[in-house]
């Protein structure tokens, strides 16, 4: 799908991976609209663009309705259509289950999973109107192999990698594309915030700059995965035809990192690590 012209809307555009897109974007000459909680994070990412670009500062929160609903109408005043749709905002929270309090479940599953299929449905009549067009879902390497401590957000990753693919087949004769995005971790601050829970996996960050670039390659080509060139690709495919071999790999990393103990009086997992709220991830 040719892009340079075009129009893209981009949640969680205050830092991060989001930023990182706007810019990418710019360079392809693109008319963008920055979507994010927080006026003066756009209103950076909007300083960092070239002096030339065309750019909608849209505050606002994703997960609530008033909101998308602000969103659309601003997209509508702006330009009638919209050609690409980056669903990015997301929030990380880890820690052992037992530990996560019912409002870092609703956080979690509104922002990255909820959000990302009402705000679709909502831009849907811009996007048939800019066709063709396509949807950007960023997940996760963790929405294909489910981590220990990590279990409610790889749920809700797992949970965005399915709407990406059913998406896809319902949008298909509307020429509307969908990708769904899985980095394997972005040097971001939710990043460092959930350190504690990486070490045992040794899961390595790519810098945001560098998912951005391969996210809009995949974008260029019409992709509908994209994942990263490293060896966790691998590991992806040998979680789906082998995931015991996953299993016992993760629950040894696990133990050998002191992440799970069990209590001998009540028989009952334990954990020295506390669970981390949900933190913005993008």
């Amino acid at each position: 799908m040719p892009v340079a012209g075009d129009t893209v809307l981009i949640t969680g555009a205050g830092s991060g991976i989001g930023r990182a897109l706007a810019l990418e974007a710019s360079k392809r000459g693109m008319k963008l609209a920055l979507v994010g909680r927080r006026r003066e994070a756009l209103e950076e990412t909007r300083r960092q663009l070239p002096s030339t670009s065309e750019c909608l500062i849209i505050p606002g929160d994703v997960t609530v309705p008033d909101d998308r609903q602000l969103i659309r109408r601003s997209v509508v005043e702006a330009w009638g259509r919209l050609t690409l749709l980056i669903n990015n905002a997301g929030v990380v929270t880890a820690g052992r289950l037992s530990s996560l309090r019912d409002d870092d479940l609703d956080r979690l599953m509104a922002t990255n999973l909820s959000a990302p299929i009402a705000l679709t449905r909502d831009l849907l009549p811009l996007l048939c109107a800019g066709a063709p067009a396509r949807v950007v879902n960023v997940g996760s390497l963790v929405g294909d192999i489910a981590m220990p401590l990590f279990c409610a957000y790889s749920a809700s990753k797992f949970g965005l990698r399915g709407f990406s693919n059913g998406l896809r087949r319902e949008l298909k004769p509307l020429r509307i594309g969908v990708t769904y995005a899985a980095p394997r971790g972005a040097e971001t601050p939710a990043a460092s915030a959930a350190a504690q829970f990486l070490e045992p996996f040794g899961m390595r960050l790519d810098s945001t700059a560098s998912i951005a670039v391969g996210l809009w390659r995949a974008i260029d080509r019409g992709a509908d995965n994209q994942y990263p060139r490293t060896r966790e690709r691998l590991f992806v495919l040998v979680e789906r035809l082998w995931p015991s071999l996953i299993t016992g790999t993760l629950t040894r990393q696990l133990q050998r990192g002191g992440g799970y103990l069990i209590d001998t009086e009540t028989n009952e997992l334990v954990s020295p690590t506390e669970s981390i709220s949900s933190v913005p991830q993008k």
